[in-house]
């Protein structure tokens, strides 16, 4: 969809995923504990969440904790899993006044029973919400989904109602966490770091990427408006010509 912004008209991706990176360094910058990086970086997660929608984007898809993150060291895990539990009944709050439909994606089963009856709150008090759609990926690696799909799926030949060779694309993404989204048209990481980190490994196929630099506290609307005009330069052909 085509926007005029700050002066230009611009070309503004459907759906954006980010993977918010450089919380701890943000911190460490400023002589602080890394703790204090993740609450600042929540809160820019707000912030986005609202430039996003007044910029024309309709799905934000960010990678919040993944399950490469139990790893870290117990202090900073347990600290993490109490600012997701202030953020996610914040955003009961922010989604009914930003008429905001949130989703989050993950292994689940992984997460404390409190944290997980607050996303069946949030999901459920947000699902006729018309604006943003906001997902948040939680315990979240893309290896893992895949393998739960393909779990599912095994079950489902072996129980008679999925005949295999009725699996096309389009049916195992049926499968996946992220199923009845679009796939990302644009992935921003931050802080400089040039990979995917087990993030959305099906659905960025034909994803542009674009690594900045800035660390994700600092992210702001200009940041966000810098990514898509980068995306305005590229040609996406889908394998054409």
């Amino acid at each position: 969809m085509q926007r005029e912004i700050d002066g230009e008209i611009l070309d503004v991706p459907e759906h954006v995923a980010i993977i918010l990176d450089g919380n701890g360094r943000w911190a460490k910058k400023r002589m602080m504990p890394r703790n204090y990086g993740h609450t600042q970086g929540s809160k820019t997660v707000e912030k986005i969440c609202e430039e996003a929608w007044d910029l024309g984007i309709k799905y934000l898809t960010v990678y919040a904790f993944s399950t490469e993150n139990w790893k870290r060291p117990e202090s900073e895990v347990n600290a993490l899993m109490r600012l997701l539990r202030s953020y996610l009944k914040d955003c009961i709050k922010r989604t009914t006044k930003n008429n905001m439909k949130v989703r989050v994606i993950g292994d689940k089963t992984g997460l404390s029973e409190d944290i997980r009856q607050s996303i069946e709150e949030l999901e459920r008090v947000s699902a006729a919400n018309t604006g943003l759609n906001f997902t948040i990926a939680i315990n979240y690696g893309s290896r893992d989904e895949m393998r739960r799909a393909m779990t599912a799926m095994a079950r489902d030949v072996a129980e008679g109602t999925l005949d295999p060779e009725a699996v096309t694309e389009e049916r195992f993404a049926s499968y996946l966490d992220t199923a009845g989204l679009p796939d990302p048209d644009l992935l921003i990481r931050t802080s400089g770091e040039q990979r995917l980190s087990n993030f959305l490994l099906w659905q960025l196929a034909y994803t542009e990427f674009c690594f900045m630099e800035v660390l994700w506290p600092d992210f702001n609307r200009n940041e966000l408006i810098r990514a898509i005009r980068q995306y305005n330069g590229r040609e996406r052909r889908y394998g054409g010509i």
